[in-house]
């Protein structure tokens, strides 16, 4: 498995074995042993020492449970009942569960749940079990057989403790000879021979672990004293290579001679790093080595992790050999990227916290490291950085000051411009940005977040405002945001600038996508960039999401394709360049200052209504009518609109035409209130009620142009459009502007429509009339 599925599977199967669990209270007459995690193996429990008490771990295609105790058995009914539903295995329907006759009351608590419990002598293949449930003591002659079922898929729940095994059998390698650990070790957990303490254990969400565990680890006095024996010396004829254990160092024990750099490349290591070994380049002299007479080696890698932290956490003081063996060791360590092993990921995550806390030191020339804890901590920044499963979470606790330099163009018309970064600040964190000299002091802003707008309710689901700005009046400037957000950069009004650079110091990456310069392979990394907002930014749109909505989005081009086909339908029906002289925005929040949706520069909306924004066979099927909307409304020009009348109407122009001509989408699919029942019966109570223009507003005001619509087409909005673009000089008063509008549509489509105006109670006057008379009349229109 790879680094963050092996740790997603423990971590999942944790939950399982530990659902509905709030507390372990171990306190009682059970006195448990100490277990010992290798491998894939990882804890349930642990007590405040760092004592396993309890594990689980994978053996070939079968699962393990290991219970520090065989009281627990009876003990925990909920544990042992998650237990059998894990050891189960994902998909299989057997229900059977073999219990050894020696803890026949376990098979008495199993038979209430849904599991059918089979008393058994001895484990044999032919009972056809899906789970065994044995204590430590009882497994014999059957070893082989149990251990052959568990990596054939089988689950095994083993419980009992070594240690009173273990004062009876002083002359024996309780790792080795202990009866269940011929069963449990295949699958890297022991018992060993130590007493755990118990308490009353919390249950944690994730998997338990404490910086206590690295200085509690089982002594191999025994398998040193077993590998020495008859071994007097070890000759080195030429200069050799020595091996370093992380479950103990062996020749090193052996001989107390120093190491050096890891040979990475060497391929056996492939092999022995998986088992926490690794072999190392060293300069040794020949000559006689003896082997070391002590029964502790406290030069042991764990044992130096154990007063490292204990120095991290309690302040106790290290030697100089102690900080030097750190500094030697510790990448060498980290290098073997042992993921499968729970001891390689513990110590991993040991030092990841001890960075988060401690930080690194950020030298230079004029900040230089001397102190050997510094030394040791700017190792270690490139090692755990270098292997760490979320490198980019880390990164700002390693570096403090990241440079990022971006370059802007832009060529503003007569409105301000945002300009994006695909930068991020997190809430509070300050950061230095230095612009070009020339865009000092003329107009230009830096802005923190994307949400403008500000709110006023009496229920607030973010603060009323969380943007900042920053007028540029120097070339350094330090900007911050209590609230955090994307960083931009506002150009003026009438503004030309090409290829400034902007250095931002420290920020962090947005998924951030611009079409034509982010690739499909960039897009791959960006999308999870770790900034909460995204931006995506389209030949005419940009559109800002939160990050989880396109942390799985993986045909962005799809996604480009549909608004850059949307909004060359908006600039169509506009008659205005397909490149728009300022490309849009929309802006998701999660409250926003009027309606479900606002037009503006951004349009917003609410954050649920962001997944449709990247959906693109949805908008082909669904429709976007809100977004088409308000992006109706940024097309709405005073010399053809007549507010209120038409405020909420003539916006939705652009959505019936994009639904039909691009996205190709009936109308009466478009939306609810486009039906021709409904079309119908509006008309029919405009014209019953009197036809009075109080009553000519949205939907009714819409059938107007329907109706133009329906009889001269798309096409014909055009032209009127395109004519408007050339007046200069229109009334300011409604009724004037709708005698324009009749007198400009009339010439676009060669026929006089004052008589279609009327009937629906436009104030059409004498002067009007006369100027189209002579073109035909419009006599059978719908309003006839």
């Amino acid at each position: 498995m790879s680094t963050k599925t092996t740790q997603s599977f423990h971590e999942g199967a944790y939950v399982s074995l530990m659902r509905g669990l709030r507390e372990l209270d171990l306190r009682g007459p059970c006195v448990p042993s100490d277990l010992v995690l290798m491998d894939h193996a990882f804890p349930l429990a642990m007590n405040s020492r760092g004592q396993v008490l309890m594990a689980a771990s994978l053996y070939g295609r079968g699962r393990i449970v290991v219970l520090g105790h065989e009281g627990y058995l009876t003990t925990f009914p909920a544990l042992v009942e998650n237990a059998l539903t894990w050891l189960r295995g994902d998909g299989s329907d057997n229900l059977s569960v073999g219990v050894h006759k020696n803890i026949k009351a376990v098979a008495d608590n199993i038979s209430k749940s849904s599991f059918q419990a089979k008393v058994v002598g001895a484990f044999s293949d032919s009972l056809g079990l899906g789970v065994y449930v044995t204590d430590a003591y009882s497994v014999g002659a059957d070893v082989k057989d149990l251990v052959a079922f568990l990596k054939a898929g089988g689950g095994v729940l083993i419980a009992g403790q070594a240690w009173k095994w273990a004062a009876s059998h002083p002359k024996e390698n309780t790792l080795l000879q202990f009866a269940g650990n011929k069963v449990s070790g295949v699958a890297g957990i022991y018992f060993s021979k130590h007493q755990g303490e118990v308490e009353c254990l919390p249950v944690y969400p994730q998997i338990p672990s404490s910086w206590m565990a690295l200085c509690v680890g089982q002594e191999f006095e025994e398998d040193l004293e077993f590998l020495l024996q008859g071994v007097s010396e070890f000759y080195n004829k030429f200069a050799i290579n020595q091996s370093c254990l992380e479950k103990y160092y062996l020749l090193y024990i052996f001989c107390r001679v120093e190491m050096f750099y890891c040979y990475i490349c060497f391929s056996g290591n492939k092999i022995l790093n998986k088992m926490g070994l690794s072999v190392l380049v060293t300069i040794n002299k020949t000559g006689s080595y003896k082997p070391s007479q002590d029964k502790k080696d406290t030069n042991h890698f764990r044992h130096l992790l154990g007063r490292f932290a204990a120095h991290i956490t309690q302040g106790e003081e290290l030697t100089k050999h102690d900080w030097e063996q750190l500094n030697s060791l510790t990448p060498n360590f980290l290098n073997m990227k042992a993921y499968d092993s729970y001891s390689y990921t513990q110590v991993l995550s040991f030092f990841t916290d001890v960075l988060k806390k401690s930080g690194m030191p950020q030298v230079s020339e004029k900040n230089p490291v001397k102190s050997p804890k510094g030394r040791l901590l700017l190792s270690l920044g490139a090692a755990v950085y270098n292997t760490s499963p979320d490198p980019d979470a880390l990164l700002p606790f390693l570096i403090k000051d990241i440079p990022l330099m971006i370059r802007i163009n832009t060529n503003t018309a007569g409105v301000i411009e945002w300009i994006s970064t695909g930068l991020y600040l997190s809430p509070g964190m300050k950061t230095k940005i230095i612009v070009p000299a020339n865009i000092v002091n003329k107009s230009w802003t830096i802005q923190i977040g994307c949400q403008t707008d500000i709110l006023k309710a009496d229920e607030l689901k973010r603060a009323p405002s969380v943007c900042e700005r920053f007028p540029v009046t120097t070339e350094k400037m330090q900007v911050s945001n209590l609230w955090g957000g994307l960083i931009y950069l506002l150009a003026p009004p009438n503004t030309k600038v090409e290829e400034a650079e902007v250095i931002v110091q420290m920020a962090v990456l947005a998924p951030y996508y611009k079409s034509g310069v982010t690739t499909a392979a960039d897009w791959s990394k960006l999308r999870t960039a770790p900034s909460p907002w995204a931006e995506l930014e389209f030949d005419n749109i940009i559109l800002t999401v939160p990050s989880a909505v396109v942390r799985d989005l993986k045909r962005i081009d799809e996604v480009a394709v549909l608004w850059n086909d949307i909004m060359k339908g908006i600039a169509d029906l506009a008659v205005i360049p397909h490149k728009f002289a300022r490309k849009e925005r929309i802006v998701a929040d999660v409250q926003i200052s009027a309606g479900l949706m606002h037009s503006g520069y951004p349009v917003m909306i609410h954050t649920e209504s962001a997944n449709e924004l990247v959906r693109p066979g949805d908008a082909r099927t669904k429709g976007l009518w809100g977004e088409t909307h308000e992006l109706g409304h940024n097309q709405q020009r005073t010399c053809w609109e007549f507010p209120p009348h038409t405020t909420e109407c003539t916006c939705n122009l652009w959505s019936v035409y994009v639904h039909e001509e691009v996205l190709g989408l009936n109308r009466e699919k478009a939306h609810s209130s486009m039906t021709l029942t409904k079309r119908k019966r509006r008309v029919d109570e405009y014209v019953k009620g009197g036809k009075k223009l109080s009553d000519w507003t949205i939907w009714v005001a819409l059938e107007t142009y329907l109706q133009l619509q329906g009889k001269f087409g798309w096409d014909a909005f055009k032209k009127v459009f395109a004519a408007y673009h050339k007046i200069t000089n229109y009334p300011s008063d409604n009724d004037g502007k709708m005698n324009l509008y009749a007198v400009t549509f009339s010439q676009a489509v060669g026929m006089n429509l004052t008589g279609f105006f009327k009937a629906w109670g436009w104030p059409i006057d004498r002067a009007t009339e006369k100027k189209l008379s002579n073109l035909p009349p419009w006599s059978d229109h719908p309003m006839v």
